[in-house]
């Protein structure tokens, strides 16, 4: 990877490179270049999330998009699936997304899209980066006659909620079924009340009002409190939880109970298992996923395969593997039968088809996985040497396997999107989990805090 794009596009605080106009701008001519196709225009989708700075970033990969000859079509607030879908239905060249997913407002972000809705190869990325920091672009702008001109889309919105009322069982109903939707005052707001409501459902929606600096502030995925409560003072049969861009989903059961990512992936692929529709009995999980996960699948009689963290390299080997679904425990799950991408709306619908079919709550559902328990401690590092190379934290690591055996496992690795060391444990008990964690987590800070 190159100085500009991370595990998940380019991140960074907005208004300060690389979140900044200029970037943005030479962003925007560089994908307009490398995907553009011989004697074509290039047609780029361009969305964003409910972020203040999404305004300022939005015009500046829109200049950059028209001042290389290219065509924008401006979406508007959208969920990342949401701008991945419309890019590969109107069979556009590239599609950027300008949001920062769970970060707090002051983050931003650019993700780009091939034309098939998926994440760029890593030579794609290359090139992009290559032309942005080689300072040539400049010269590869076309004549005035040639520059683009920008489209609004005014029924992007209305084009992803039919997609995804599509991807639910025609012969099921959420009618009269009650939910509460948390929409972290993100890219959902409006997409996820009115999918719901149109199957039917009786829906409650909390943290829909976004104002440019509340978005994933104590609401979505991350924080769950409000919605739990909710779903306990309604009655709601599940309250469904996205992050500020969309791509994924926590749920919460009728007691007001968390259900992880892992439990609504191994919820899904049992119900296509015993449908006969999970290809190759395979699910594809991450090296993060709970050892639960595992146990589960070999009870269930599903193989199970981890991938890399990061939802690319989950459906690079849900490709190469042939599997139909896959994700991450932080909630995001790839079902390649109805998307390219992680979507938190689809994976909602897809779990509460699996309740209906049941015929049971989601409380039931969710023991069909039992979750080992786990702690994670996120250490801010100064710098990011590799984990095998200092003795310190491999000795320690070392020790801490031999004592667990096979009652649990260590995972220690360095956070894609910021300077932080993640130490996670999983063992038999809360309180061992703990005390491991905790002592990995301080050699950590020791060696390279």
């Amino acid at each position: 990877m190159g100085t500009l794009f991370g595990t998940d596009g380019i991140r960074g605080e907005a208004n300060r490179y690389p979140m900044d106009a200029t970037t943005a701008f030479a962003v925007g001519q560089a994908v307009t270049r490398v995907l553009k196709r011989s004697h074509h225009t290039t047609r780029v989708i361009i969305g964003k999330d409910t972020r203040l700075s999404g305004y300022m970033l939005e015009g500046a990969l829109e200049s950059g998009v028209t001042s290389m000859g290219g065509v924008p079509y401006l979406v508007g607030v959208l969920p990342t699936p949401g701008i991945a879908y419309i890019t590969e239905s109107m069979r556009a060249d590239a599609g950027i997304v300008i949001s920062a997913s769970h970060n707090p407002f002051q983050d931003n972000g650019i993700k780009v899209f091939s034309g098939a809705g998926l994440k760029l190869s890593d030579e794609q990325e290359a090139a992009i980066e290559d032309l942005i920091l080689g300072g040539s672009l400049p010269e590869m702008v076309p004549p005035p006659h040639e520059m683009g001109r920008a489209f609004r889309l005014d029924d992007a919105t209305g084009r992803y909620i039919v997609f995804l009322k599509n991807t639910f069982p025609r012969k099921l109903s959420l009618e009269g079924m009650k939910i509460v939707l948390d929409t972290a005052n993100g890219a959902t707001y409006r997409v996820a009340p009115e999918a719901f409501t149109e199957l039917g459902a009786d829906v409650t929606v909390i943290h829909n009002e976004p104002d440019g600096l509340n978005i994933n502030e104590n609401c979505g995925s991350q924080h769950t409190e409000d919605l739990r409560k909710a779903v306990v003072e309604t009655g709601a049969a599940v309250g469904l939880a996205f992050d500020g861009d969309g791509d994924r989903l926590i749920a919460v059961d009728e007691n007001g109970v968390e259900i992880t990512g892992d439990q609504i992936l191994v919820i899904c692929a049992k119900m296509l298992k015993d449908e006969g529709a999970l290809t190759n009995d395979l699910l594809v999980s991450t090296v993060m996923s709970n050892m639960g996960l595992s146990v589960a699948a070999r009870r269930y009689g599903f193989k199970n395969h981890a991938a890399k963290v990061g939802d690319r390299y989950v459906r690079e080997d849900m490709q190469r593997l042939g599997a139909v679904l896959g994700g991450e425990e932080s909630g995001h799950v790839i079902f390649l039968d109805h998307h390219t991408t992680g979507d938190g709306i689809l994976t909602a619908l897809q779990l509460l088809s699996a309740m209906l079919k049941a015929g049971k709550p989601l409380s039931e559902l969710a023991r069909l996985m039992d979750v080992f328990p786990q702690k994670l401690i996120n250490v801010d590092v100064a710098s990011k040497p590799p984990i095998d190379s200092v003795p310190a934290i491999t000795e320690a690591i070392a020790q801490v396997e031999s004592e667990l055996g096979d009652e649990g496992r260590v995972l220690v690795r360095y956070s894609g999107t910021q300077n932080m060391c993640r130490v996670m444990v999983e063992g038999p008990t809360v309180e061992a989990t703990e005390m491991y964690a905790t002592r990995l987590a301080d050699v950590v800070k020791d060696a390279i805090g």
